[in-house]
């Protein structure tokens, strides 16, 4: 978990085609963009203070908490938690033609509906999003609904995916904190080829990463021990009904 803590004085396709840049005015034109960020490493963006994770440097303050979540020990996207309301982030190769969110939507608001959710186009601080309500237990329709909104930004060869959660996904004051933080977040997309679609690589800061390995490895230690005392009080649980 990442969070600036507060000090005495702050209170508070297509395959990818050839892999050199492309001319300026190859950018689709009709590209949507926020007002300020999200940013390109490649370009000039406002110093604040952010916490390198490979394809995504986010920024940190002390009213919220940022995790990665790992998958097979690979990052697959970021968590950013105030308060009540959590925001998911990931960033995806894109490429170098065309844009991926309108087609991305779509594909979104068809999983919402046939999960036995809804969904409408809005427009909001990031361009078209999308509003839905979705099962509040993962392929439980009768669960109930909760709502969900999804943003996204198409930058160059990469495009940036929102999804906020509690209070915040109804948009407001709430939603404040965490559309500021999506907005000053820095896209790496690095020179290497990666196939459209494909989740740019993140990964831990090394001390984040040693602490990690560490732990991976007393668990691998731990999982050949034998039990010699098959007697010896194993851990207890209470339940509370």
């Amino acid at each position: 978990m990442f969070r600036r803590r507060r000090s005495a004085d702050d209170e508070f396709q297509e395959e990818e085609e050839a892999y050199d840049e492309p001319a300026e005015d190859e950018w689709p034109a009709e590209a949507p963009s926020a007002e300020g960020g999200p940013w390109d490493a490649g370009e000039a963006y406002p110093a604040r203070e952010r916490v390198d994770l490979g394809s995504l440097q986010v920024p940190v303050g002390p009213e919220h908490d940022i995790q990665i979540v790992m998958v097979d020990q690979h990052g697959v996207w970021v968590t950013v938690r105030h308060g009540e309301s959590e925001m998911q982030i990931q960033a995806f190769a894109a490429p170098r033609r065309g844009l991926l969110w309108d087609d991305i939507r779509a594909e979104i608001a068809k999983e919402v509906r046939d999960a036995g959710g809804g969904s409408e186009e809005l427009e909001g601080p990031f361009g078209t999003e999308l509003v839905a309500q979705v099962p509040a237990e993962q392929g439980q329709p009768a669960s109930g609904l909760k709502p969900a909104r999804f943003v996204g930004v198409d930058g160059p060869r990469w495009f940036l995916r929102g999804l906020l959660t509690g209070p915040a996904a109804g948009g407001g004051e709430a939603a404040g904190l965490l559309e500021e933080v999506f907005r000053d977040v820095v896209v790496v997309r690095g020179e290497h080829p990666v196939p459209p679609r494909e989740i740019l690589e993140l990964r831990l800061p090394p001390e984040a990463q040693k602490a990690f390995e560490e732990q991976a490895a007393a668990a691998e230690e731990n999982r050949f021990q034998t039990d010699l005392n098959p007697f010896e009080r194993g851990p207890e649980f209470t339940e509370t009904r």
